[in-house]
Parts: structure tokens; C-alpha cells; sequence
């Protein structure tokens, strides 16, 4: 196992820089840079746009601002300086080589925008989508496992035909519209005023008791985990049931129950270790999806100030270091909790042998 995990690190770094460059060059290709905007705003406003704006400083290696030189009646010393103060004076392949190299590091430049280095910002915004995610998939396997097994044991019953239902409609109901029934009918929207509309907390946490700032966290929070898990424990749960239907008809379980063994101790001694595999298998997808795709609008629906909420502001803004940099750390993360999915594999069956598979 040691020589498979040493394997499977040395892969991220080729995965990494392969996952980069394909952004990068999609990224040359697409119009309206931050060089191109500054442009505009230079021709509209005035030279003193360029002296609010220089403040965005560093990370500009990261990728091209278009052709500056499509700009009418701009002097060539001030392209120069606009292109100069993004990092655009240098051809693409130089920009790509410098930003591996800082990323190596972990040193992701300064934003175009906000004045801060995308390190700061991603630390800054990192803790409200960890708290989003890690809750949505707590609350999601506390619901999916226990369902999916008494689905599978009671498969073909009216529980598990009305259930099967109420999973359908779940799933068919996309998790920002969701979103926006809860707002409507229990946070102001039209009905009932029980929960906050916007923020991780309120706004006098800091002078809140302890147990009130507990309480005030799981407050802020109940919409927007509520509004996630409609749409995840579906696919988790139907999963659970099919993985154990299928490993309840094997001739492991037809012996065990020959022996005179209990059904608990038939379904839970035998068929849940086995049965749990895919399950494990399915947890580095939920936790990225959660983290990162999936509460996007969710942030943006009620104002959680998250990664999700960065990255899509960032790419309407062409803010290319914190672009890049939250791609970074996303693909990453998620080579990473691959690798810990196949840890856990051997952890709960030690039959698995990646080692051996591999030299096959």
C-alpha cells in the first residue's frame, strides 16, 4: 500500500499541471481580460481610474488581458503601464512557467480587485464553505445510510414505494429553487420570519454568550444545509439500497442465515462492511460536489461569503489570480480525498490490494 500512495502522489503533480495549463489556454482564447477592461475604463473615465485600480498588483502572470493594442486614443506609455501593472508584458508561455512555479509554493499572487492576496482571500472564505459542506454531508449520510438499508430490507413494501417517491421529487427539485421556497416561506419572503436571510452569523456574535453563538451559528445555517441535502441524499440513498440488494442475494448471506444467524447480525456483521465500499467510493465526489459546485448558488441565494461565492465573482470579474488559484486548490482537494477514498477502502476491507491490481 506504502509504494500505491507514493504512486498516486507523484500522479497529482502531472494532474495538476495538465487540469492548469488546459485552463490557461481556454483562458487566452476568451475576450475582455482585465487589461481590456482597464482599457475601457481608462478611455471612459479618465487617466485616475488607472491609480484607484493599481492596487491589484501582482499575479497578473497568470493570463492574457487581450490585445491591448485594439484601444483608440490611448497613448503608447499608458498601455504599457496598464499591461506592465497586470504582468501581461510577458508572453504566455513565461506567465505560465512563473505562475507553476509560484504555485508550487503556494503563493497564488494578489487579486486584480479587491487589494488582498488570493491566499488571504481563500483562507478568509474557506471557513463558511467548510462549514456548509461538512454539515450538508453529515446530514446527508445520517439520512441516505439508515434509509437505503430499510429500503433495501423492506425493498418492494409501501415504504419503500413512497419513499422511492419523496427521493424523485427531491432529487427533480434543483437545490437553488429549493433555496428560494425556504426564503419565501420561512425566512421573510412572503409567510413566516424564522431564520436570516443572509450571513454565517449576526452581527453582535462577537458580544453573544458561547451557547447563544452556537446557537446562532446553527441558526444561520439551517436554511442553506436544508436546501443542500434535498438534492444529495437521493442519489446516496438509492445507492445504499441497490449496494446492499445486491449483496443480499449472494451465497455469503444465503450461509450465514443457514447457520441460524440473526438477521441484525446477517445485515450488519456481514452484508454492511461489503456494502459500504461503494458507498466510501462515492464520499471525495459528494464532499467536492458539496464544497464547491454544488453550494455556489446556494452562497450566492442566501449571502454565505464562501469559495463558491469567490470563484464566481472572480470569473464574471476576470480576477484571473483568484480564478486560477481557487482551481488550484479545488483540484487539489479533490486528487487528495481521492486518494484518502482508496485509503479507506483497504481500512474497512484489508482484502483490497491496489499494490497488486496495478501489476496486473
Amino acid at each position: 500500500m506504502g509504494s500505491y500512495i507514493l504512486r498516486r502522489l507523484a500522479l497529482i503533480i502531472p494532474t495538476l499541471v495538465g487540469i492548469m495549463l488546459l485552463n490557461f489556454i481556454i483562458v487566452q482564447a476568451a475576450p475582455g481580460g482585465p487589461v481590456e477592461q482597464m482599457i475601457a475604463q481608462v478611455e471612459g473615465f479618465g487617466g485616475n481610474t488607472l491609480d484607484r485600480a493599481s492596487g491589484g498588483g501582482s499575479g497578473g502572470e497568470i493570463s492574457s488581458g487581450g490585445d491591448s493594442r485594439s484601444s483608440r486614443g490611448l497613448p503608447p506609455e499608458l498601455l504599457k503601464e496598464i499591461e506592465v501593472m497586470y504582468g501581461f508584458d510577458k508572453p504566455a508561455h513565461e506567465r505560465f512557467l512563473k505562475m507553476l512555479g509560484d504555485y508550487a509554493t503556494f503563493d497564488f499572487g494578489e487579486s486584480f480587485y479587491r487589494q488582498r492576496t488570493v491566499m488571504e482571500l481563500i483562507i478568509d472564505k474557506m471557513p463558511v464553505s467548510i462549514s456548509l459542506g461538512l454539515w450538508s454531508t453529515l446530514i446527508i449520510y445520517l439520512i441516505s445510510i439508515p434509509l437505503g438499508v430499510r429500503k433495501a430490507v423492506s425493498d418492494g413494501s409501501r415504504f419503500d414505494v413512497w419513499t422511492s417517491s419523496a427521493i424523485v421529487i427531491g432529487y427533480a427539485i434543483p437545490g437553488f429553487l429549493f433555496a428560494i421556497l425556504l426564503i419565501v416561506l420561512f425566512a421573510g419572503g412572503s409567510y413566516l420570519d424564522w431564520f436570516p436571510l443572509r450571513g454565517l452569523t449576526s452581527s453582535n456574535f462577537d458580544q453573544m454568550t458561547w451557547y447563544q453563538q452556537v446557537g446562532d451559528y446553527f441558526w444561520h445555517l439551517a436554511l442553506p444545509v436544508t436546501a443542500n441535502v434535498i438534492g444529495g441524499f437521493a442519489t446516496l440513498t438509492l445507492l445504499t439500497k441497490n449496494s446492499f440488494l445486491d449483496e443480499i442475494s449472494k451465497q455469503y448471506v444465503v450461509t450465514a442465515r443457514a447457520k441460524g444467524l440473526e438477521e441484525k447480525q446477517v445485515l450488519y456483521g456481514h452484508v454492511f462492511r461489503n456494502a459500504m465500499l461503494i458507498v466510501i467510493a462515492s464520499l471525495p465526489g459528494v464532499l467536492v460536489a458539496l464544497f464547491f459546485t454544488g453550494s455556489l448558488l446556494i452562497e450566492v441565494i442566501f449571502s454565505l461569503d464562501g469559495l463558491g461565492l469567490l470563484g464566481f465573482e472572480a470569473a464574471l470579474n476576470r480576477d484571473y489570480p483568484v480564478v486560477f488559484g481557487t482551481l488550484y486548490i479545488f483540484t487539489l482537494m479533490g486528487l487528495v480525498l481521492k486518494l484518502i477514498s482508496d485509503i479507506t477502502y483497504v481500512l474497512v476491507d484489508p482484502r483490497i490490494d491496489f499494490e497488486s491490481r496495478e501489476g496486473a
